[in-house]
């Protein structure tokens, strides 16, 4: 006599799944610290990354790495950029980026690679596609950071790109603010392309957007999770 247990089954399938899953996305956002509107301070195993560094606070002086996606004043701050860096920082962004800064600079172009001590960075491209704020032409990037454990992209100033078909990331950092960069809903359709682990709503809140459309993005994403995360001063 065959005895089934339809029920049953599927709730222990259900749990099983769960409990598979869960640690694949628990504590993805630890060590990632939004700084507010593009600004994040990385941090694993004592290293520590800063991008796009903005309106900080206090003098930290901390950062292995510093990495600018574009020369636009709400990324490029030479001020902020002196309150982290360090003797040993490593400054690193497209040439246009690095004119006037001091130190050790790397200037980069979208399909760079680089490997800084315990930071590994691959350079990507990041543009406008129906707007003229980020041309293509410009060079300017977005950055995937793998400091030994989730691959971490920031996306920079960008629209969905047709590059993002071919990132390989567990993280996205992903502008939702609109005007200069993707709306939330664009912002969306862009982390359904990248399927990442966990998406973060970055670049509102100041120049443009709010924490409007940080949830508009979150409830847009479906399946995809999303944090996002409290805006910390440093």
């Amino acid at each position: 006599m065959r005895r089934t247990f339809p029920v049953l089954h599927l709730a222990l399938v259900a749990l099983g799944l769960a409990l598979w899953a869960g640690p694949a996305f628990a504590g993805l956002d630890n060590g990632i610290t939004w700084l507010g509107h593009a600004s994040f301070r990385l941090e694993r195993k004592h290293t520590v990354v800063y991008l796009d560094p903005w309106q900080l606070t206090g003098e930290l002086h901390d950062a292995d790495v510093v990495l600018i996606t574009h020369p636009h004043f709400d990324h490029l701050s030479p001020s902020d950029i002196a309150r982290v860096v360090k003797g040993s920082t490593v400054l690193v962004g497209p040439p246009d980026c690095l004119k006037g800064l001091t130190g050790t600079l790397r200037p980069v172009k979208p399909g760079d690679h680089l490997e800084l001590g315990n930071v590994s960075v691959d350079v990507v491209p990041a543009y406008n596609t129906s707007a003229a704020y980020h041309p293509k032409a410009n060079g300017w990037v977005g950055y995937i950071v793998d400091l030994g454990g989730p691959r971490i992209y920031h996306a920079g100033d960008t629209d969905v790109i047709p590059e993002m078909s071919s990132f390989k990331v567990d993280v996205a950092l992903l502008p939702v603010g609109g005007t200069y960069t993707m709306t939330a809903d664009q912002a969306a359709m862009a982390a359904s392309i990248l399927d990442p682990k966990l998406a973060i709503p970055m670049h509102y809140g100041s120049v443009v957007g709010s924490a409007a459309d940080a949830q508009r993005f979150k409830d847009a994403c479906g399946s995809i999770p999303v944090t996002i995360l409290p805006r910390r001063s440093r």
